[in-house]
Parts: C-alpha cells; sequence; structure tokens
C-alpha cells in the first residue's frame, strides 16, 4: 500500500495525476501510477503542447493523419482523443470498482472558445460524443460566458470538470449551474459526474506577489496562507451547498456530490515545503489532481491527515486578513481568470504551428 491508497482510505480524497503523455501509455508507467494509487487523469492544452512537442511518439499517427488530408486542428483532436482513450481503458477498472466515483479522465474544449457560450456548449457537447466514455469529463473553463454551458451539459446528463476557478464567488456560480443543471435532466442523475476544479498555487503566487509590493510586516507575514484559506472557504460553502432539502430531492433521484478538485497543486515557491498543497487541503470528497513531480514528493513524506477543516475560523481570519493589508481577492481571480485563459489558448496555438511544422518534415 502507498501514501495514495493512504489518502483515499482513509481520509476520503481521490489523488488523481495531472498529466499525460503518450509514452507513459505505451510504456506501462501511467498503469503503474494507478497501480500505486492514482484515481483520475486530468490534461489541459499546456500539456499536450508539452507531450507532443517535445517527443516523436505522435509522429506515426500525425503523419497518417496528414495522408488522409486531414487538417492540422483536426489531427490535433485526433491525437489528444487516441491519448484519452487509451487513458479511459486504463481507468475502467477504478470507474467500475468505485460506482462510478472515480477512474475519470479530463479533456478540455478549445480555450479560445472560453467568452463564447454557444461554440463552448457545441464544442463540449462534441467532445463527449466523440470520446462517448461514461468516464470521461469535459473541461469548461468557470468563465461568466461558461456557466450556462456547464448547466447545459449537465442537464444533458454528461459529465463535467468546471476548470478555471479563483474565487469563492465564481465557486458558488458553478455549484449553482450544477444544481440547476441536474434539476433540469430527466430522469435517474446517478451517471452525472462533475468536480470544480479551484486553482490553489497561481493564486499564492499572485496574492504573495501583492503581499510583497505593499511590504509592511502584517501583508509579509500573510505569504503563503492565502491560498490554502481560500480552499478551505470553498469546501465550507461546498457542505453547506450539498446538504439541505434542495440537495436531498436531487439525491433522491441518484445525484452526486460534485467534488472540489484542487488543481494548481505544485509548489512554485521553493521556499514552501513540496507538498504544502496536498497536505493542507486532505478531506473527504475531495479531489486533489497532482503533477508527477509532487505525487512522488507526497509519496515520500506527505502527511495523510484531514486539515481542509481542521480550523475554519482561521482560513476566514486569514482571508480577512489579505483584505485588511489591502489584496482585493476578486481582482486577483479576475487577473487570474484572464491569464489562465490566455496560457491556455497560446499554449494550444504554439501546438498547432509545431504540429504544422512536424506535419511539413513527415
Amino acid at each position: 500500500m502507498t501514501r495514495l491508497h493512504d489518502l483515499h482510505r482513509e481520509q476520503g480524497q481521490s489523488p488523481w495525476l495531472d498529466n499525460l503523455r503518450r509514452g507513459w501509455l505505451t510504456s506501462g508507467e501511467l498503469q503503474a501510477w494507478i497501480d500505486r494509487g492514482v484515481l483520475g487523469i486530468t490534461s489541459n492544452p499546456s500539456i499536450f503542447q508539452k507531450a507532443m512537442s517535445d517527443t516523436d511518439a505522435y509522429d506515426e499517427q500525425l503523419a497518417a493523419l496528414k495522408a488522409e488530408g486531414r487538417s492540422i486542428e483536426e489531427s490535433y483532436w485526433e491525437l489528444v482523443t487516441s491519448d484519452i482513450t487509451a487513458a479511459l481503458d486504463l481507468l475502467t477498472p477504478v470507474y467500475e470498482e468505485s460506482g462510478g466515483i472515480d477512474g475519470y479522465v479530463s479533456v478540455e474544449v478549445n480555450p479560445s472558445l472560453a467568452s463564447d457560450t454557444e461554440g463552448t456548449t457545441a464544442a463540449a457537447r462534441d467532445l463527449s460524443e466523440r470520446v462517448a466514455r461514461p468516464n470521461l469529463l469535459v473541461k469548461i473553463p468557470a468563465t461568466v460566458e461558461g456557466m450556462p454551458s456547464i448547466r447545459q451539459m449537465i442537464s444533458e446528463g454528461r459529465s463535467v470538470n468546471v476548470t478555471l476557478i479563483f474565487s469563492l464567488d465564481r465557486y458558488e456560480q458553478v455549484m449553482e449551474a450544477y444544481l440547476a443543471g441536474l434539476e433540469a435532466c430527466p430522469g435517474d442523475l446517478s451517471g452525472v459526474a462533475s468536480v470544480a476544479s479551484f486553482f490553489i498555487s497561481r493564486t499564492e503566487t499572485e496574492v504573495d506577489r501583492r503581499l510583497e509590493a505593499i511590504g509592511t510586516p502584517a501583508a509579509l507575514d500573510l505569504r503563503g496562507r492565502g491560498a490554502v484559506a481560500q480552499g478551505c472557504a470553498a469546501y465550507d460553502l461546498f457542505r453547506s451547498t450539498f446538504s439541505g432539502p434542495r440537495w436531498e430531492a436531487l439525491v433522491k433521484r441518484g445525484a452526486r456530490v460534485q467534488r472540489p478538485l484542487w488543481a494548481s497543486t505544485s509548489t512554485k515557491n521553493p521556499d514552501y515545503p513540496d507538498t504544502l498543497y496536498v497536505d493542507a487541503l486532505i478531506g473527504p470528497d475531495t479531489v486533489n489532481t497532482i503533477p508527477d513531480a509532487t505525487l512522488e514528493a507526497f509519496e515520500e513524506h506527505g502527511t495523510v491527515e484531514r486539515t481542509i477543516d481542521a480550523d475554519p475560523a482561521a482560513g476566514r481570519d486569514i482571508l480577512a486578513a489579505l483584505t485588511g493589508v489591502g489584496i482585493d481577492l476578486d481582482d486577483v481571480a479576475d487577473q487570474l481568470e484572464v491569464e489562465g485563459v490566455d496560457t491556455f489558448i497560446t499554449s494550444f496555438d504554439d501546438l498547432l504551428v509545431s504540429l504544422t511544422d512536424k506535419a511539413a518534415t513527415l
């Protein structure tokens, strides 16, 4: 048994792997991660950009797609869905053994659609139907324009990973979109799954930057504490939202909670512990999607202990203190959402350029 097994068995948190590449699928490395306790996989355009640009593992399929007359963007989606489908196959036993709680693989819609509700809805539906696996999660960004798409996909019985959440207000909107979607979905709800991906270390980095710019002793003392405090507050919101008469009515129809998923959990600041955003956010009915280097660190010296709600008042006090020294968390969230979408768009566009160049030489 590993720490990852203990994390799930003892604390009710599901460790997922935040990375995917074809070499892991063909070499058996991904299966080894699953054997060690990984219960799901997340991907994004930046992950695929690195995977496809850094190796020749995709060249043979790309050459075949070129020979068929496929465009570069069509080829990209064929390459992606091939990896996603292979990963879904490996995780199907986890999905079945967990009763549909885990065993998911996430794939993101074209990030350039983040401000296009109709385009996002159509792209999410197309991905869902193209892959057509019960353990697929289609990633939709938590932009204002993404909210109607989330509700619509859930109402159609499609499973969704809501990504790029940076604020408590937006998280409440995400949960409302999920609940409203379930209420509009006819019949049994037990096959509908969703996670809400709250980005942690990106928030920490920006909040710390602003605290250092303020520079007072009170501000500097808050460095490295804001993102975990916000995650703990999000968990409080989760627990209160998925309770009471409205939720119980959906449970009778088979509904599952939309679990909070802690994303961006590698530690960016070398002065902080390398497992900070795993150790400090452990609690039942949550997911932590963890890059492979951080997973290795957690396996070596992580702490398996319930921490997410150990001291809720302390988390609220930290958020209040951040406001008190001049940190506008809503402004932080707005900035990070724009930057997050832009980063994925840039990765997507750069990858298409890279695939174009590769196709020309094959």
